[in-house]
């Protein structure tokens, strides 16, 4: 019976020095929420970026509300990429950040179908060969909002409204795009240029003056002091030539 008991608190001390080990591991590291419009270029620009500075990199990818609403209920992230500057502020406005938001990259919103015989463009989403539209939902993900501005201004959100289908964010209506699930959907321009989507299907660009300029923004979250030194870099690294670079190969640009 001793010797049971003996072994019992053996494995208790390891769990507990496997789960600090653990921990130790994960607050070593930077941790990023990012806009799933980012969901590429985020890993080149963390690899860039741990490159330079030797700091490794952990990202959380969502809808901008979505990550804003986990923030606002005190989850551990040191660095808020967003896709717009609302949720971003909205923070500022609530104390959690260290300074208000700073525009980083103007997004661009784009088409996309990877249906044989179906042109990416507003004129198609009538016709009978297009069953399903999908888009980003517009109350959580600004990509969303900026395709629901776009079928509002062209008249066209109510005709569509029994087609479209939408997902928490652009990560899942770019599924629902790429499985087939819908015909056609928009998305983000710097999807379809990723090195894992190029090539792949077609897409148009939607014209920029249908839609408000997509303003992406960035803040340093003050959930973990211990982190803010490398938050404070990879903050600077975003602006940076280097940064804009990276951006600009995966469509983004930094001047409206």
């Amino acid at each position: 019976m001793i010797k049971r008991v003996k072994n019992y608190n053996v494995i208790i001390i390891a769990l507990w020095i496997a789960g600090v080990s653990c921990q130790s591991a994960s607050e070593e590291r930077l941790t990023i929420a990012t806009a799933a419009n980012m969901q590429f270029v985020i890993k080149e620009l963390t690899r860039s970026f741990t490159e330079t500075y030797g700091i490794p990199c952990q990202t959380i990818v969502g809808s901008s509300g979505k990550l804003t609403a986990q923030i606002m209920e005190g989850a551990p992230f040191d660095v808020f990429v967003s896709a717009d500057m609302k949720y971003p502020e909205e923070l500022f406005d609530n104390g959690l950040t260290t300074a208000g938001a700073k525009i980083y990259a103007y997004g661009y919103l784009v088409m996309w179908s990877m249906t044989d015989g179906i042109d990416p463009t507003l004129d198609q989403l009538t016709g009978s060969k297009v069953r399903h539209i999908a888009m980003a939902n517009p109350k959580t993900a600004p990509y969303g909002r900026a395709a629901a501005e776009v079928l509002n201004r062209s008249h066209l959100y109510e005709p569509l409204a029994k087609k479209l289908v939408f997902g928490e964010s652009i990560a899942q209506t770019n599924q629902f795009i790429t499985s087939g699930a819908a015909e056609v959907g928009f998305t983000a321009k710097s999807v379809v240029l990723s090195p894992a989507m190029e090539g792949k299907g077609s897409w148009k660009m939607v014209d920029t003056s249908m839609y408000t300029p997509i303003e992406q923004g960035v803040v340093i979250l003050k959930n973990r002091v211990s982190r803010r030194k490398e938050a404070e870099k990879f903050y600077n690294f975003l602006i940076s030539e280097k940064s804009r670079e990276i951006l600009h190969q995966f469509g983004y640009s930094m001047d409206q």
